[in-house]
């Protein structure tokens, strides 16, 4: 149901804190085979050389998109299923819901909106303010730059006290949550495109199949 949206929306909040380990701007170029989520045996896959080209804070930039996306589609993943597995349910959205994860945004009352638009605005203004150089400060050939001691996906949210104290133990971790994003992302991806094609949800396919 539309806890796909909802979880798409806030999932920038589920991130690791790597202040206490965090890697800055300038290091993520050193050696990009050494780069947290580059594996053996494809390495660095970047087939179009982007990164190669790339200067320190525009590596930092695609890293940080990179972490953001796969954050989302994590949860997105999580909300499509979840969704139409409770869909009809009476303590959401008096049962109102129904139908693939697809269609759900179109079902939702207007009331849900205004809630998350003001939390998902305040929270991003947060993140541009701790992460990104102010607009005037930036070189007009220069937008968007990142602060040099800002570690790309650095959110300082760790409230279970995940996060290993262990550099190495650390980079284990950054490499195991990029991986896990870059296959959410094709997941969320087939996942939309599936139900936009025959308009069956994901849990009926599932089922269909087993």
């Amino acid at each position: 149901m539309k806890t796909a949206i909802f979880a798409s929306l806030i999932a920038t909040a589920a991130a690791f804190a790597p202040s206490k380990v965090a890697q800055t701007s300038s290091a993520l170029s050193a050696s990009l085979d050494a780069l947290p989520g580059a594996l053996a045996p494809a390495g660095v896959f970047d087939p179009l050389g982007l990164a190669e080209k790339a200067t320190d804070a525009t590596l930092a930039r695609y890293r940080e998109a990179e972490l953001a996306h796969g954050r989302v589609a994590m949860l997105a993943v999580i909300g499509f299923l979840v969704g139409e597995k409770v869909e009809g349910s009476s303590f959401l959205f008096d049962a109102q819901i129904s139908g693939p994860a697809i269609t759900h945004i179109t079902q939702v009352p207007d009331g849900f909106w205004p809630v998350i638009i003001a939390f998902v605005g305040a929270y991003e203004a947060q993140r541009a303010e701790t992460g990104w150089v102010d607009p005037a400060d930036c070189p007009v050939d220069q937008p968007g730059m990142l602060k040099s001691d800002y570690a790309p996906g650095d959110l300082k949210f760790d409230p279970f006290g995940l996060m290993p104290e262990d550099a190495e133990e650390f980079e284990i971790m950054q490499t195991k949550e990029l991986q896990n994003g870059r296959l959410a992302m094709l997941a969320a991806a087939g996942f939309l495109a599936q139900e936009a094609v025959d308009g069956k949800g994901i849990i009926e396919h599932l089922t269909a199949s087993a």
